[in-house]
């Protein structure tokens, strides 16, 4: 179940992507980097900063072909994609929480503080995001009042408050995937933000 929803979320960023790609109207090589990098731009910064090569990727090429294949239906279907923006965000909000328990645990694989762990979910989660919006010359969501990292880090808190309980492995990742998604959610239906910090000269 955890793998399938990874690799959902592996599609919906790749799809996400591919769409703000060809709103910037980059060619078809242009959109399949977008797609690529959005998808595993952070899960390869993070096996690059805990020295885990090759990338996890690289190792297996499941990642590789279901990001092709997001990148083909977004071209074949991209106008009727417009219209299932909503799907595409509940995918994307699924992912979210799934890229951020798979790089929690690689850290505690790693054997990793707290901290780090939860740091490293929240790089595996935003940062193919993060990388997606520089490549595409916009200033990344995560960083404009989107309080999409912060969920993240509520999510990989909730983690370990719930791990110091000895839960089951299952457990302990439903509930902690189900806190993330739903204030994600509820996030975007109530449109909660972090409010910018001005400079006045």
């Amino acid at each position: 179940m955890f793998h399938l929803l990874d690799i959902i979320g592996t599609m919906a960023f790749a799809m996400s992507g591919a769409l703000t790609a060809m709103s910037k109207k980059l060619d078809p090589f242009g959109v399949f980097i977008i797609a690529f990098v959005t998808a595993v731009g952070g899960g390869t910064l993070r096996d690059v900063m805990i020295g885990r090569t090759p990338v996890g990727w690289m190792q297996d090429l499941t990642y590789v072909y279901v990001i092709i294949l997001g990148f083909g239906l977004t071209i074949l279907f991209r106008k009727r994609l417009d219209k299932l923006r909503t799907s595409l965000a509940l995918f994307d909000t699924i992912g979210l929480g799934v890229f951020t328990l798979i790089g929690i645990q690689k850290g505690i694989d790693y054997q990793l503080h707290p901290t780090i762990c939860i740091a490293l979910g929240t790089m595996t989660a935003c940062f193919g995001g993060v990388t997606r919006d520089i490549l595409c010359t916009e200033i990344p969501v995560i960083f404009r009042r989107e309080i999409y990292a912060t969920i993240c880090i509520l999510g990989g808190i909730v983690f370990f408050i719930l791990r110091k309980m000895n839960l089951e492995d299952d457990i302990l990742y439903l509930i902690t995937s189900l806190v993330i998604i739903a204030v994600r959610l509820m996030a975007v239906k109530y449109k909660w933000h972090l409010s910018p910090i001005e400079h006045k000269k």
